[in-house]
């Protein structure tokens, strides 16, 4: 005969379970099989709450690269990770790479990052590469020579990608909030390249072709071509928290719910962007820098450059986001991301919406219309697989 619901709920009580999850349990143990379990007199099994997958724990990677000088403590709260082969992994992001660092919330950290471009398997090794635009082997970076040399390109994304930093304290659920406190260029030029089958225009331009520009450091311009200036903007396209560990080791190149390869032009020096955690201690990562780049990046790249970042990091707990939002002293930015545009587009305004009525308190309806009337959806690139459209909030609408 079964056991009486009293002596379920004796059971239940037992465990240590949220009331949600006692309630689960209940409607279990209701099941055929279970009272057969209690029927024949086994021992009462125990329930426990599991926390997530903790990936890759190990400080073999951390230990070494501050034995080897790449990885600082400069400060009482600060620390710095240069680039070398020991602390960059290549065409992808993964929660189970060796972190690099481990900091507490409003620890800053620079970071040297080093560019894919001079390095692809369509270029050649750097030195060589350079050359033949003019740039002399003591311009390039001995850290990019290195890498090419030493770090298998084992990803099927072309970025090359800063080792993992965990935060101590963050958890799934929670938000990384990553202030951009400067982006600064490495070398004094950048490299600009469409490839055969990519692009917005694949059919149109069917050949690999790269460009170098020169910059001038000093009056933050960029020199096109003859008679065009660039305005020296730099940011970095790829920032990122661990991916969950079910995606496995991904491409670097489409951006998703980590954040990744977003390319969104307008996180530059003064900018936050606010990162959904999947993985404990966030794993931090970035690369792919850019001296500048318009909305759409529409040949598949913008001039891509070596960057050197100093990022504070500080933890939003239990803040849950469903995609990456980012903030300037002016607007608040909110994310669509999907392999369809249109969608990407919808996923946005939907994004914009929740926002709206999250912070401002509007209802739904009133924050449609005012992403209507006062918002700019913008296409932020369209050549990562996934695209995006960003909205552009202004944050001078608002009086009160």
């Amino acid at each position: 005969m079964a056991k009486k619901g009293s002596e379920f709920d004796a059971f239940v009580a037992k465990q240590k379970l949220t009331p949600e999850e006692k309630q689960f349990l209940r409607r279990g143990l209701k099941s055929r099989a279970v009272r057969e379990f209690f029927e024949a007199g086994a021992k009462e099994p125990t329930y426990t709450r599991t926390s997530a997958a903790p990936g890759n724990t190990s400080e073999a990677l951390e230990n070494r690269a501050r034995k080897n000088g790449l990885v600082k403590q400069t400060g009482k709260n600060s620390f710095t990770v240069k680039s070398g082969p020991e602390t960059v992994h290549w065409g992808y992001l993964w929660s189970a790479a060796e972190p690099v660092l481990r900091i507490k919330p409003g620890d800053t950290v620079t970071i040297d990052t080093v560019s894919h471009e001079g390095l692809l398997e369509d270029q050649g090794d750097p030195v060589s590469f350079f050359k033949r635009f003019g740039i002399p082997k003591q311009e390039v970076l001995a850290d990019a020579v290195a890498i090419y040399a030493k770090v298998q390109h084992s990803g099927t994304g072309p970025h090359v990608v800063s080792s993992p930093i965990h935060i101590e304290g963050a958890e799934p659920g929670d938000v990384l909030a990553v202030h951009v406190l400067k982006a600064t260029p490495r070398v004094p030029y950048g490299v600009n390249s469409a490839r055969c089958g990519k692009g917005t225009l694949p059919h149109d331009f069917p050949h690999n072709r790269s460009i170098v520009t020169p910059f001038d450091l000093k009056k933050g311009i960029i020199h096109f071509a003859p008679g065009i200036e660039i305005p020296l903007r730099p940011f970095f396209g790829l920032m990122a928290t661990g991916p969950p560990l079910t995606m496995g080791k991904i491409n670097s190149a489409p951006p998703g719910v980590y954040g990744g390869n977003i390319d969104l032009k307008d996180l530059i020096a003064g900018s936050v962007l606010y990162l959904p955690v999947h993985v404990p201690g966030a794993l931090f990562m970035t690369g792919d820098g850019h001296a500048a780049q318009g909305d759409g990046e529409v040949n598949l790249t913008a001039i891509e450059t070596s960057l050197t970042g100093t990022f504070r990091f500080e933890l939003i707990k239990g803040k849950f986001l469903t995609l990456p939002r980012a903030e300037t002293p002016d607007h608040w930015i909110t994310i669509g991301l999907h392999e369809s545009l249109d969608e990407a587009m919808r996923i946005c305004v939907r994004e914009t919406v929740k926002f709206l009525v999250e912070r401002h308190g509007l209802d739904a309806a009133d924050a449609y219309a005012l992403a209507s009337v006062a918002v700019d959806f913008e296409v932020t690139q369209n050549v990562d697989g996934v695209k995006g459209i960003h909205a552009m909030i202004p944050k001078a609408i608002f009086t009160a």
